[in-house]
């Protein structure tokens, strides 16, 4: 019976990963709302977390191993949303993150002109809001959920065996 939880787990996070890759590129696509590099960067996790769930589901292996790397994986995503809040909040300053896209050699007057022409995002300006919350302060929440839950299901993997 604790083999299904294990496998329902999975297949409610590896769904709910895939749905949050897919209102992020709708927000991106379809509603125009340019993402941030840190944006850009929470996405990451839920990339990750779908790649190493499809392979577990597929090999029928490693479900304890998946769990810890899940874990990780989401606490990566956490901290990092959390700095982006922190950001837009005006606890932190924008770092080397916020400015990747930005950080290019000129050598030319042509190539400073059509930087000077490029739209930046700042990671401090929030354009979307869902219930009052930015999609950081979203996902912050999130993350943290996702990684205790598959914490728990790492540490009480031999109980449920």
């Amino acid at each position: 019976m604790s083999e299904i939880k294990n496998k329902v787990t999975l297949n409610i996070i590896l769904v709910f990963s895939i749905f949050v890759l897919i209102v992020a590129y709708f927000i991106e696509y379809f509603l125009k709302h340019e993402p941030c590099n840190l944006c850009l960067i929470e996405r990451i996790p839920y990339i990750f977390s779908i790649t190493i769930i499809l392979i577990c589901l597929f090999l029928k292996k490693f479900e304890k191993i998946t769990f810890l790397l899940l874990a990780l994986i989401f606490i990566f995503g956490t901290i990092i949303s959390f700095y982006h809040v922190g950001i837009e909040r005006g606890f932190f300053e924008e770092s080397f993150l916020c400015n990747l896209r930005n950080e290019i050699n000129i050598l030319t007057k042509e190539d400073l002109l059509k930087e000077l022409q490029k739209k930046i995002i700042s990671c401090k300006k929030v354009d979307f809001t869902i219930f009052g919350l930015s999609l950081a302060s979203i996902n912050t929440i999130v993350s943290i959920i996702l990684s205790s839950i598959t914490f728990k299901m790492y540490l009480n993997y031999e109980k449920n065996q």
